[in-house]
């Protein structure tokens, strides 16, 4: 009965985290869609008023020089062949100054039309030398059909997108519950028969790791030898006590096994490497006297916590939390021990290491905000800039707008190379092969160069090149090897001073049989211990002086591309305030990785 009420409440959990999730993706759902319908809505008012324009352009055109009938039968014409030609155009109207009707147009195919979805007006003007004249305006009316078209399948889309990643939320955290706890309640069950002296009872075999597995049969083999050996002496089932202690002690998660007073009775190896604790030192102590790196008492709360839960609850849900050991991040179970007779004699506390998975964890979730934030800036000055010059463009000079579109088009090229390093790392990650050709070096590096004239000029920086005598071609990809050193480029503009110079070499090492490119700045230069770091992936040097912001790609890319995918070496040379020269060596004849492979 109180296995029935642990399924229970942890069902409930369970269904209460599927709730909260489900409500979340709902909101989400709501509001893109919201926010795309608004953004639809925009773009179709745009293109309305687009139409207009032209058409207004066009008839001023066509009716240049001619009378009022004749006026009007053009007009009535070139509308005619409009509305036929663009269903989603409801009504085309024209007005002289005075408002009078010149001629008003409706598209047969929305006779049942009572009104229009969007209606835009464009002034009919006319261009003097001096001055512009308005001698009327036309209407466009739009049915708004064809935005309702995707506006309902955008709406499915995000439905169907959402519903499928709550569908695989779902499914993760179920097997996720359901992972955590199998295994260990399979081998704490298997303890507990053995600890009443259950000896020959038998774990079945369960779809589990093969590590696992191999644990299973070996507690199988150990509890029926202490079945046979129950029948002899007291030695033999002594010294198969000892077998089932050094099997705990060969698992390769950390275990420590406390009495019902909170004494250690056994602490298996890895446990000891865990916790950087000799056995003497722990054992026959109490477990809540432990100490993490930071001198607190880790275990000494949950203990209590265990202590004040009832067993039932423990059992169906047993304690986890993490401590921290010498920069380690440790997490810990705590599960109870129980006789044949059910009677509490103790607890065990598994002990497993999830350093790594932490720190994956917390690299992508900064990625994730870094990249969210870099995109965001862009996005943010784009939007502004276009909506200056299509609200306020007219009263722009044409230097303004000149300025406009500049600062446009360097954020649009912004934006394009931070997309561009993700879709790179994405690639280059999936081993993709990359085709190499015999090519001159020294004319990539140039090409480069002049590529980022205008950042160069921009900033007032001077580039001098050097190479050595007869630079030999090099088997590469082209695109790649560009990006890589358009990368190094890039990052030493960006931190080079005002009038700087970076100077570029290019040498010929032929006892190595390899050419080398260096870019060498005079920016605010880099410490060592974050050389060492500098092309991890998403790793990025945060200072009072290291200031601008990326995704924390690029120079991994470069590694990738430079060692991965073309069996070179990338370096860095650098000290705080003397600038820093960054290079990369590859082979003048490719090598085919074996790394590498074809995308299909």
């Amino acid at each position: 009965m109180s296995n029935r009420v642990s399924l229970t409440t942890q069902n409930r959990l369970i269904i209460s985290g599927l709730i909260l999730s489900t409500v979340l993706i709902i909101f989400i759902a709501i509001f893109a869609i919201f926010n795309i319908q608004k953004k639809l809505n925009e773009g179709y008012k745009s293109f309305g008023q687009v139409i207009s324009k032209i058409l207004a352009i066009e008839s001023m055109e066509i009716t240049k020089g001619l009378n009022n009938n004749a006026v009007k039968e053009t007009l009535k014409a070139h509308s005619d062949s409009i509305l036929k030609s663009h269903n989603d155009i409801v009504l085309i109207e024209f007005k002289d100054k005075d408002g009078n009707i010149l001629y008003s147009g409706k598209n047969d195919n929305h006779k049942n039309t009572k009104r229009a979805n969007i209606t835009v007006t464009s002034p009919l003007e006319i261009t003097g030398k001096n001055n512009v004249s308005n001698i009327g305006s036309v209407t466009v009316a739009l049915s708004g059909s064809i935005i309702n078209q995707i506006s309902s399948t955008t709406r499915a889309s995000l439905l169907f997108v959402f519903t499928i990643a709550w569908v695989v939320f779902a499914f993760v955290i179920l097997i996720n519950t359901y992972l955590i706890t199998r295994e260990l309640r399979i081998l704490q069950n298997g303890v507990k028969k053995i600890s009443t002296g259950e000896f020959g009872y038998k774990i079945a075999e369960q779809d589990v790791s093969s590590e696992v597995k191999e644990l299973f049969n070996e507690f199988n083999d150990m509890s029926n030898r202490l079945h046979i050996y129950e029948e002899q002496n007291i030695e033999q089932l002594t010294l198969e006590k000892n077998k089932l202690e050094a099997v705990l002690m060969s698992i390769a998660n950390g275990v420590v096994v406390c009495d019902n007073n909170d004494k250690v009775v056994l602490i298996n190896n890895h446990a000891q490497k865990l916790l950087e604790v000799s056995e003497e030192n722990l054992l026959d102590t109490e477990i809540q006297q432990y100490v993490d790196t930071d001198g607190n008492f880790c275990f000494k709360e949950k203990i209590e916590q265990f202590k004040d839960t009832p067993l039932e609850i423990i059992e169906s849900k047993p304690i986890e939390f993490n401590i921290t050991v010498d920069k380690r991040i440790i997490k810990s179970v705590i599960s109870p021990m129980f006789t044949r007779n059910n009677d509490y004699v103790g607890y065990i506390i598994v002990l497993i290491d999830v350093t790594k998975e932490t720190e994956m964890e917390q690299m992508r979730t900064h990625f994730i905000s870094n990249v969210s934030h870099e995109l965001r800036t862009p996005v943010t000055v784009l939007r502004s800039y276009i909506d200056t010059l299509y609200n306020y463009g007219n009263e722009f000079d044409y230097e303004t707008q000149k300025e406009f579109i500049g600062t446009i088009n360097q954020e649009i090229i912004r934006l394009n190379r931070m997309v561009n390093d993700i879709l790179d790392f994405s690639r280059l990650e999936a081993n993709a092969k990359l085709e190499k050709e015999p090519v001159d070096i020294v004319k990539l590096v140039e090409n480069s160069i002049n590529q980022l004239a205008v950042l160069t000029e921009e900033h007032h920086i001077k580039v001098e090149i050097s190479k050595d005598d007869e630079i030999p071609e090099v088997e590469l990809n082209y695109d790649s090897i560009e990006r890589a050193f358009t990368n190094y480029m890039s990052n030493a503009i960006k931190y080079s001073p005002e009038n700087g110079v970076i100077k570029v070499k290019i040498s010929n090492l032929k006892n190595e049989n390899e050419v080398e490119v260096t870019v060498t700045d005079q920016g605010c230069g880099i410490s060592p211990e974050h050389q060492k770091k500098i092309f991890d992936r998403f790793y990025r040097v945060e200072n009072n002086t290291h200031t601008i912001k990326g995704t924390g790609l690029g120079l991994n890319l470069v590694q990738t591309t430079i060692e991965k995918h073309h069996g070179g070496k990338v370096f860095v040379h650098s000290e705080p305030g003397k600038g820093s020269t960054f290079g990369f060596r590859i082979p003048v004849k490719a090598e085919i990785s074996a790394e590498e492979i074809t995308i299909c």
